[in-house]
């Protein structure tokens, strides 16, 4: 079965360091099996991949085999974490959003399968090897730069 090309049209955006749209205008896209775009360089594999991680101030060597989550997936995890209350306040308990992607993440290690009831009995030096495998929550640069700017106005 052969695939068309499909062509359809998109917004170029230019965007200063505010976030305010400062040039825009419509751009054709080409979707095409031809194109440019290898949409497979920005998909996740499903082979899992076997890192090791170093634990603890002795160095000790942990092999364990995990999967990257997808972007969907992670902002699964994510909504799962985020609450409001009626005032309309949010919170994010990172706590649970890492623990979360920790059981999603892990697929093969030493002590079997990654639960609640192992994640609550590890070290610091075991949990701190782990936690650098979730990705992050939300992108640390945005935050900075609004803290930057509530101290330059105080």
């Amino acid at each position: 079965m052969a695939t068309r090309g499909k062509k359809s049209r998109t917004k170029k955006t230019a965007v200063n360091e505010h976030g305010h749209v400062i040039q825009a205008e419509d751009e054709p896209m080409d979707f095409s099996s031809n194109g440019t775009f290898d949409v497979n360089k920005y998909t996740v594999g499903n082979s899992p991949e076997e890192v090791t991680l170093l634990v603890g101030p002795d160095q000790d060597e942990l092999t364990i085999t995990i999967q990257d989550l997808s972007w969907s997936k992670r902002n699964r995890l994510m909504s799962q974490c985020l609450s409001w209350d009626a005032t309309g306040n949010t919170s994010f308990d990172g706590d649970s959003y890492v623990r979360l992607c920790l059981k999603e993440m892990i697929i093969e290690a030493p002590w079997g399968p990654t639960t609640e009831a192992f994640l609550i009995r590890i070290t610091n030096d075991l949990g701190a090897a782990l936690e650098n495998l979730v990705p992050r929550a939300f992108d640390n640069s945005e935050l900075g730069t609004e803290v930057e700017g509530l101290k330059k106005e105080r």
